[in-house]
């Protein structure tokens, strides 16, 4: 049963997912979060945050992981198959169909309409990770910080956003082992 979930999700994910990535992170997010409650928001947070880091096409690095985590090796290769086959098939029908009607403003026009909707798509879920950042350990202030930081880094000074996400993740790791060691010294001096 939980192949065929996993297998129907991603199938959904693929066909919708008109626009790449950017578009099927909210669809891969209403599935495996909300739908099926594989796993949370924050842990979602955690993937996508890593899968932006990595190299690839992220809903692709996104199918993979989740569809190993809920089912296993099966479930992987059942994710990724999802994901993938239904788009390569429509890539060679409606390429090969739009060539032939570039020029038509139907056709633009529909390449065109699309782009406004996965904005909002995209906006709905960052608000989502905002609220929640805000209402985390880091509270409003460091999560506006960290926005603001982030934006001028990735916009105005162009930064690669790997760099950033790796630079954030090893800073934590570093102050969460810091902190730990720190409360070794106080259980010890006690």
């Amino acid at each position: 049963m939980r192949q065929k979930e996993i297998f129907l999700a991603f199938l959904r994910v693929g066909l919708l997912g008109y626009g790449g990535g950017p578009s099927s992170i909210p669809l891969v997010h209403k599935e495996v979060v909300q739908k099926y409650k594989w796993m949370n928001s924050d842990e979602f947070s955690d993937i996508l945050a890593l899968g932006n880091a990595l190299p690839g096409p992220v809903a692709t690095k996104m199918a993979g992981y989740i569809g190993y985590r809920v089912g296993g090796v099966l479930g992987m290769f059942n994710a990724l198959i999802a994901s993938v086959v239904p788009t390569i098939i429509l890539l060679i029908i409606l390429l090969t169909n739009l060539q032939t009607y570039k020029d038509e403003p139907w056709v633009k026009g529909m390449a065109e309409a699309v782009v406004p909707v996965v904005a909002v798509m995209l906006a709905v879920l960052t608000w989502g990770f905002v609220k929640k950042s805000g209402k985390s350990v880091l509270g409003w202030r460091w999560s506006a910080v960290l926005i603001l930081g982030s934006f001028i880094l990735l916009e105005v000074l162009h930064l690669h956003p790997a760099i950033l996400i790796f630079v954030l993740l090893a800073g934590s790791l570093l102050k969460k082992n810091s902190n730990e060691g720190e409360k070794k010294k106080e259980q010890k001096n006690l």
